[in-house]
Order: structure tokens, then C-alpha cells, then sequence
């Protein structure tokens, strides 16, 4: 099979998994292409993303690296499964590819727990506030690529919904709130959108007020997507030039505490709701 010339974040992801266990285990290139039967080039390429290794060889990889944590040759094993098309491949070739992983890592994910500072949660933004956060864009978009990203973000709401929803735990502080994206009618009926939302029995919201003071991390926006097993976790935060995604260890364990820190200091469920409704009943 061809190398692809453009691989997904999870196809990337699945590459890296790949190497980590092989470097782990002191296995060279060379060693791992006679083990599997390929040439060192499609080595390089299998771990780097831009082509694909069969379930099958990537648990004989394993066994002969040494890699004995079955949890996690079998939630590689399912990775490494070809991918069904997804809805967000609808969007290839119009959006940018940041934005079509984010909704691919969404789907595969077990549970999301994010931290947003400035924006609200882009799967719990009201169709008229996400409209208004397009249109701030710098260089201004044209009026059909509003569309198709709106259409995309609408889509990527669809995790939380239907029979079997992914549980969401957001984490947002008070300046969040009180930004008037597209002005006081819409931020209203996005904060009363954001208090439906929280009465689903998978969405858990909870705000940080102002007068809690300091607080960990670069003020940029967190999204944690937990895999089938932690080493699978990804951290996507937000950046000015497109999202970006990590999955080293250190990184996870960092925004892992962040999180862990940033929910302990936050008001309670029903302190939030309150919070939230208070802010929008002055609006």
C-alpha cells in the first residue's frame, strides 16, 4: 500500500506508538523491518504516520519488544484497525486537517475534560455564538467558509447526544462567561444554552470565579480526550496558528494536574448553575 501523503493526528499518533515501543525495547530499524518482513523505508513510514501496520504485526512488534501490557496492545491493536469513514472526512480539502483530527480524536475518545478561559466550549457553543466567534477571525473569512465550519462545529456536538453520549466535563472561568460574543442578545441565549446543556446526566460544568485568583497553565484553552488506556490520552490545546496535540507522558501528567487543580478550586455543580444563571438574568 502507497504512503499517505497527509496522515491523520491518529494516524500519527498510532506511528509514534509504534517507535516508542521499539526504542524502548533498544530495537533497531533495521531489526524491526526483518521481524516484520518489510524494508527499513516502510519502517521509518509506518512511524511516522504515512502508512498503515496491520493489527497482526504490531502485536508481533510488541512481543518481541517486550511490550507485555495487554490493555495496551489491544487498544493499539484497535487503532491500527482500518478506519471506517468518519463524518468529518466530508470536510477534507475545505478545512483545515486541525480541525477535522479534533472531531476524529472527539469520537474515538472514552471521556473529555477540558479547561476554557476566554471561549466557551466548542461543543457547547449555540449555533449564533459560534457564527459570532467565525466572523472575529483575523484575516477575516469569506461568508462560505463561516458555513462550513459552523456546519463542522454543529456536527463535532453530536458526541454528547444519542444513545450513547461521551461523558464531558468542562471547566470554565468567569471571563468566559462575561465575553458578549456577537452582544447581549446572543451571549444570553448562549449562557441559557450552556445551563440546558449542563442538565444532561453526561455534561458536568463547573466556573471558576474571578475572586479565586491565580490559577495554573498559559491561559490557552485545554481539551483532555481520554483514550482506552491512559497512554493513549491526548492533550489538544489552541494556539494562533491551529490547534496542537500532545501525548508524551510528561505533557499529559502536566495538563492532567492543571485540570485536577483547576476542578478542585472550582465551585460546586450547583454553585456554577447558579453562577451562570446570575450572570445571564444582568445581561
Amino acid at each position: 500500500m502507497a504512503a499517505r501523503t497527509s496522515p491523520t493526528e491518529r494516524q500519527k499518533r498510532l506511528g509514534a506508538e509504534v517507535r516508542r515501543i521499539r526504542t524502548a525495547a533498544g530495537v533497531t530499524g533495521e531489526y524491526a523491518a526483518g521481524l516484520l518482513g518489510v524494508d527499513r523505508g516502510k519502517i521509518s513510514n509506518i512511524e511516522l504516520g504515512a502508512r498503515p501496520i496491520s493489527p497482526e504485526r504490531l502485536r508481533t512488534l510488541a512481543c518481541n519488544c517486550d511490550c507485555d501490557d495487554e490493555a495496551y496492545i489491544n487498544a493499539l491493536m484497535e487503532l491500527a484497525q482500518p478506519a471506517e469513514r468518519g463524518w468529518w472526512e466530508r470536510y477534507r480539502g475545505s478545512l483545515p486537517a486541525g480541525l477535522l483530527d479534533i472531531a476524529e480524536l472527539e469520537h474515538h475518545a472514552v471521556r473529555l475534560r477540558s479547561v476554557h478561559l476566554i471561549h466557551m466550549p466548542g461543543l457547547l457553543q449555540s449555533s449564533d455564538h459560534a457564527q459570532a466567534v467565525f466572523r472575529a477571525a483575523m484575516p477575516p473569512l469569506p461568508e462560505h467558509e463561516i458555513a462550513l465550519r459552523l456546519a463542522h462545529r454543529l456536527e463535532r456536538q453530536r458526541v454528547l447526544e444519542g444513545e450513547n453520549p461521551i461523558e464531558y466535563v468542562g471547566i470554565l472561568h468567569e471571563a468566559a462567561l462575561r465575553m458578549q460574543f456577537g452582544g447581549r442578545k446572543v451571549a444570553r441565549a448562549q449562557l441559557e444554552y450552556l445551563l440546558a446543556m449542563s442538565e444532561r446526566a453526561n455534561v458536568s460544568l463547573s466556573v471558576i470565579p474571578f475572586e479565586a485568583g491565580s490559577f495554573p497553565g498559559a491561559g490557552q484553552t485545554v481539551i483532555y480526550m481520554e483514550g482506552p488506556v491512559p497512554k493513549l490520552d491526548t492533550v489538544q490545546i489552541d494556539s494562533a496558528h491551529g490547534p496542537e496535540f500532545l501525548y508524551q507522558e510528561a505533557q499529559l501528567s502536566k495538563y492532567r494536574a492543571q485540570l485536577d487543580w483547576m476542578e478542585e478550586r472550582a465551585l460546586s455543580h450547583q454553585e456554577s448553575h447558579d453562577f451562570i444563571q446570575d450572570i445571564a438574568s444582568h445581561l
